[in-house]
């Protein structure tokens, strides 16, 4: 597939280098430099010029392009590029990455409007995965599979938690759950009964949504249930908006703190179970007097990496039991999370994960990264022709690579926990742990 990358930024490269090895990739950039550095860092070509103009689209040969992807940090700029493309190739599939969700409420009433095909919206879609992290105890990342029957979530064993120093065998003492994989000093490893959880270790889960939920109360049971947690959330940004207004959706009622209070007034007028404060976060008297500490979340979705790490920081010395922080440059996630943040989410990765799920899922109904690049969780959608059918897990897994784990299957609608005398039929939707080194070997089986 000949693919037209329209920005060389962080989402842009990430999506690039996820693509290089089996598309044809073209990165167009205005910075000269820029495309310079790509050329030589990845294995695309790249078109130095204005992304939007015509002559610049005609030189990346967008003509012929399958796919055109803008993912500029700026939203007008990749809607016009979107139009542009779509007038130069109209059998070009058009994504746009976009921050406003004014552009997607447009898009959704008319798809295809703009000549988008499809919308990537990085504001909501970040606080769609902190409200996901929200209501998991200890998860470090979760993502929903099979219309909402099958959840995948990565904890992290902290110390003195319930499984730690236990066999897998000790620790599975749920019906409808599969420890898929531990990742332990930056490897991955696929886990036997005999296998010892250790503190430190992160463990990926594949389960029904409850059993996953009942995991999650087992690692952290002191941490209210959802439906009683204490979120406080920092900073009225678009994201900020969306997560007290995802987390209203769900029945909370979060606490909001804002210090411009011109938008500290919109968005109580547009939060009515949300409490907004007006107030700088960082001031510590305040932060006290509202019994802050108190809060089992806190997320920070403020405008810079620096402010949210402080903030966070601050919440951890008043008490509170978890925070989750918004954090635009990828490479400081893992600092952050190493100097006392709990989750540190990065807009640009999600966005990019999003896109390049979108683009490489093939035969795939659903796809969600582990750790970027660590490895993938696919749900694959079985026909008659697929070698797995009408064979059971324990015979079919002869045929996969070391690395692959069957985590949940769904037939009819129904969850079904697989099992070595669990038999495959076409139809079923069956959700799988792919280890990244052999995941081009798996998907030729899959």
């Amino acid at each position: 597939m000949r693919v037209v990358i329209i920005g060389a930024g962080q989402v842009g490269e990430s999506i690039a280098a996820d693509l290089q090895h089996d598309h044809d990739v073209v990165v167009v950039e205005n910075r000269a430099e820029r495309a310079d550095e790509l050329t030589y860092a990845l294995d695309v070509l790249t078109v130095s010029g204005d992304g939007t103009e015509l002559s610049t689209l005609e030189d990346a040969g967008v003509a012929d392009a399958d796919m055109v992807l803008a993912t500029t940090d700026d939203d007008e700029t990749n809607i016009v590029a979107c139009s542009t493309a779509k007038a130069l190739s109209g059998s070009a599939f058009t994504i746009a990455r976009i921050k406003n969700t004014k552009y997607l409420r447009t898009w959704e009433r008319d798809e295809g409007a703009f000549g988008i095909d499809f919308m990537v919206c990085t504001n909501l879609l970040t606080a769609e995965s902190i409200v996901r992290v929200v209501g998991l105890p200890a998860a470090r990342d979760a993502d929903m599979f099979a219309n909402g029957r099958v959840q995948m979530a990565e904890f992290e064993v902290s110390e003195g938690s319930a499984i730690a120093d236990q066999t897998v065998q000790e620790a599975d003492r749920f019906d409808s759950l599969t420890f898929a994989a531990i990742l332990r000093n930056g490897d991955v490893e696929i886990p036997r009964g005999d296998t010892c959880i250790q503190t430190g270790d992160r463990v990926v889960v594949i389960g029904s949504p409850r059993s996953v939920q009942q995991f999650a109360r087992t690692l952290a049971p002191k941490r209210s249930p959802e439906k009683d947690a204490e979120v406080v959330v920092i900073g009225g940004s678009e994201i900020g908006y969306h997560v007290c207004r995802l987390l209203e959706e769900r029945g909370l009622s979060p606490r909001l703190v804002e210090q411009d209070s011109d938008r500290a007034r919109k968005l109580a007028e547009d939060l009515p179970e949300t409490l907004v404060m007006e107030s700088d976060a960082t001031d510590m008297g305040f932060l006290e007097r509202e019994h802050i500490g108190d809060a089992d979340i806190l997320v920070s979705t403020l405008d810079s990496d620096e402010k949210n790490l402080l903030e966070c920081l601050l919440a951890e010395r008043l008490g509170v039991e978890r925070t989750v922080a918004v954090i635009d440059r990828t490479s400081y996630v893992g600092l952050f999370e190493t100097v006392g943040v709990d989750v540190g989410l990065s807009p640009r990765e999600v966005v990019a994960e999003e896109i390049t799920r979108f683009t490489q899922s093939g035969s795939a109904e659903n796809i969600a990264f582990i750790e970027t690049d660590k490895a993938e969780v696919l749900e694959i959608q079985l026909d008659d022709s697929s070698p797995l059918v009408g064979r059971t897990i324990q015979d079919a897994v002869g045929d996969l690579p070391k690395g692959v784990v069957i985590g949940a299957i769904t037939r009819n609608k129904e969850f079904i926990v697989p099992r070595g005398d669990t038999e495959l039929h076409p139809g079923d939707h069956v959700v799988v742990f792919v280890d990244a080194a052999v995941l081009d070997e798996a998907m030729s089986v899959l």
